[in-house]
């Protein structure tokens, strides 16, 4: 068999019928039927292109205005851009920006015989186009395979095309501007995901891989980096370059392509391959997501392409059996054994275990919520994109023209989809993302006055902040780019903030150098300063305010969410009257989403007198951490005293020993007046072994809480004063702060993942 990497010299003939078939009036298809002979391989495919010449409608590169660069490759640019005129004007765009001259590829000539479809004025007309490739112009027929089948496809999960237009040097995609930047990236920052994460994304590829075989097409390259998150966190696959059309039934390309450590066993031994070549490549998709790691992994390409071919795959013990199951099930090297082959491939992934709690009718009109919704900043459209490339000066630099020959190969390139031409409405609703975006704002002081701090950390300050139009006021969270990620507390923020007893965002600014959250004003301070600088505080009242922290708590923990660092000066009141309906969780600047398949978060965070002891052994920790602090919180209202720090002279290594040894006393004389339901809660929360500790869910159903109305109102005796329990507090606080310091986090190119992704820049083979 003749392969494509033997095929210089060889004679490679590109016969394309044309056919011009009056549609309606407004609108015409222009049918192309491709054949390919590579030696190895012939398909065949017809390619419907509406209104590709409707006059005054084209676009060029004068009607989008250059933003930010998006990413870079070898063969070109991709910008954001916006249309400053048009029925879009406004309108956000990525702007993939090619240049003919490096889509290499060998020596070709071309002779076309064609009339333009535009000034044909029959109903049925034949074009005849003849082209002799001397050698592989592989890139330039991928860019010009791309842009058809991006031409073709409507789907809520496949990123959209809305205009295709050429210049002598250049040709230029104008795709959906994703504003969540791509999966690779996020997966960089999370190392793993849930489960239930990988359940929504494989689901809506599998949706989105279905449409595209229904239409005879392989994709052929899904990785992380080719899959898009839109505004709302649903995926969108793009990048077609790689990809197969006319592939029908049982019928095979023999293509030798793609990213080696994604590829299908048939797609390595070249003995030819099918749609099912993409399912094994969800499967490595799956693997990578639940674990972190790739599957088959060698020193090199030619170890890797071993692998694949022959060694045992290694099954993690923490996954589900069902995700065992559904791996198993896509890692059959005989394409025909599975899982998705044939015609009815689709109803056995969706009937697979799995997928047992997915509506796929909902999923495919995007109405179940996605696991991640990428924040908007008022300021920034880029920030889930590399760095690397957006701080660059948008410039689309002049590009040297290639021969007159291969320039013929893009003739008819030129689009713009119907659905910017006419509101009409497909079978599927249309991707959500030409939204009319307001101008950029520049500084977060052109609308807000700043007043005086509120208090300051090791990653940001906070200050009262005041709206000039309205005259509300604000407390603004000032975070340093240079100290901390912020996109988690962001995210979590505009997810979970609707709850009552959470602290609100309103807005979210960006700077070079800062971050600027605009959040609800606490104007009733904190509320273990309030409760033990009162007279007036009872156990019943104690129980209240425990009810709606357990119950703020067991809301993010059932959404998955950690706060890790719920001191006592995070929570706080927002009303001045202090009620307890006005208790607010703030700070969420170590929260977390836990992702690791045991539950289990191995990042250290250390939060003084309030940390866990499984954190201060660096042992990991999960939810019961937030249990343990509030326990310690439950213990200083009651008594009025920390129950591992007594006085700021106790030192670290005195504070570190009592709680990771879980050692503490109702010793205390106010503890003689309460009740013993009370110190039978504590013990609960406060237990050693987190396994052991109550969740915050038991919290709410203790029967303290759940007879909290039928509790003491006696007031509460604190003997030791508010400026000796403050003092110890704080005092523990900087003291841990010094022994330990969390773990910096670092830009997503220095992770293992990206590192590995640099090596195998070499991996797409052509």
């Amino acid at each position: 068999m003749i392969t494509n990497g033997y095929l210089h010299g060889v004679l490679r003939i590109l016969r394309i019928k044309s056919l011009l078939i009056s549609k309606q009036k407004s609108c015409s298809i222009y049918k192309h039927e491709l054949l390919i002979s590579d030696g190895d391989e012939s398909t065949t495919t017809e390619i419907e292109i509406n209104d590709v010449a409707k006059e005054g409608e084209k676009a060029n590169a004068s009607q989008f205005e250059l933003l930010k660069v998006l990413g870079q490759g070898s063969f070109g640019k991709v910008f954001l851009v916006k249309k400053i005129e048009g029925k879009d004007l406004g309108t956000l765009y990525a702007m993939k920006v090619l240049k003919k001259a490096t889509l290499k590829g060998k020596q070709c000539f071309c002779m076309l015989m064609h009339r333009s479809p535009s000034s044909c004025k029959y109903n049925q007309q034949k074009f005849i186009f003849v082209s002799f490739f001397h050698s592989p112009v592989r890139d330039r027929i991928r860019t010009k395979m791309e842009r058809n089948i991006l031409a073709q496809i409507h789907h809520p999960f496949v990123v959209k095309l809305h205009y295709a237009f050429q210049t002598e040097g250049k040709l230029y995609l104008i795709l959906d501007f994703l504003r969540g930047g791509d999966l690779f990236t996020r997966l960089s920052k999370e190392v793993m995901f849930t489960e239930e994460d990988v359940k929504f994304y494989l689901a809506e590829l599998a949706l989105a891989l279905d449409h595209l075989h229904s239409l005879g097409i392989v994709y052929r390259d899904l990785k992380p980096e080719n899959i898009l998150l839109d505004a709302d966190g649903h995926i969108n696959l793009t990048d077609f370059g790689l990809s197969k059309e006319s592939i029908e039934g049982d019928e095979k390309t023999y293509s030798f392509c793609g990213t080696v450590e994604y590829m299908a066993p048939e797609v390595v031994n070249r003995r030819g391959h099918s749609t099912a070549a993409d399912w094994w490549s969800l499967g490595i998709l799956m693997y990578e997501m639940l674990t972190g790691n790739l599957p088959f992994h060698g020193q090199n390409r030619r170890e890797t392409m071993g692998m694949i071919l022959k060694s045992k795959l290694s099954m993690p013990s923490f996954l589900s059996p069902q995700a065992q199951s559904l791996l198993r099930a896509l890692f059959k090297r005989i394409p025909s054994h599975r899982l998705g082959y044939g015609p009815d491939g689709m109803t056995q992934i969706k009937s697979h275990p799995f997928f047992a709690s997915i509506d796929w009718d909902k999923l495919l009109a995007r109405e179940i919520e996605p696991p991640f919704r990428p924040t908007l900043t008022g300021t920034d459209q880029t920030h889930y994109f590399d760095p690397e490339f957006t701080k660059e000066s948008p410039r689309d630099s002049p590009a040297v023209p290639p021969s007159a020959r291969a320039h013929e190969l893009f003739r008819g390139f030129s689009f713009v989809a119907p659905s910017v031409l006419e509101e009409s409405r497909e079978k599927y609703r249309p991707l959500n993302m030409r939204i009319a975006m307001p101008e950029f704002r520049t500084k977060i002081q052109d609308e807000y006055i700043f007043e005086e701090e509120l208090g300051t950390g090791s990653y940001s300050m906070c200050k009262r902040c005041v709206h000039k139009a309205t005259r509300e006021e604000y407390a603004v969270k000032i975070i340093s780019k240079a100290k901390r990620f912020y996109c988690d507390e962001v995210d979590i923020l505009k997810r979970y903030s609707h709850h009552p007893n959470i602290v609100k965002i309103h807005e979210v600014y960006e700077d070079d150098n800062s971050v600027y959250l605009v959040e609800e004003l606490c104007k009733g301070g904190e509320l273990l300063d309030r409760i033990i600088s009162q007279k007036h505080f009872s156990e019943r009242e104690a129980a209240a305010v425990m009810m709606k922290l357990a119950n703020a708590v067991s809301y993010l923990h059932t959404n998955q969410v950690v706060h890790r660092d719920l001191k006592p000066s995070n929570i706080m009141y927002a009303s001045t009257s202090a009620d307890v309906d006005s208790i607010r969780i703030i700070d969420f600047g170590f929260a977390k989403q836990l992702r690791a398949g045991n539950g289990l978060l191995m990042t250290p965070c250390y939060t003084a007198q309030f940390a866990a002891p499984e954190v201060l052994k660096k042992q990991g920790y999960d939810m019961s951490c937030d249990v343990w602090s509030l326990g310690v919180l439950l213990y200083t209202m009651l008594c009025g005293e920390t129950p591992f720090a007594t006085g700021a002279d106790d030192t670290a290594a005195e504070i570190l020993e009592r709680v990771g040894e879980g050692r503490f006393t109702f010793s205390n004389p106010a503890w003689k007046d309460i009740s013993e339901l009370a110190k039978d809660l504590v013990q609960r929360m406060l237990h050693v072994d987190p396994v052991k500790r109550v969740s915050a869910k038991q919290i709410l159903v203790h029967p303290w809480i759940v007879q909290r109305n039928s509790l003491p109102v006696g007031n509460l005796h604190y003997s030791s004063s508010p400026i000796k329990v403050k003092s110890a507090i704080n005092q523990t606080y900087k003291a841990l702060d010094r022994a330990a310091k969390p773990a910096p986090l670092h830009p997503v190119k220095a992770s293992a993942l990206a590192r590995r992704r640099q090596l195998l820049k070499g991996g797409e083979v052509a």
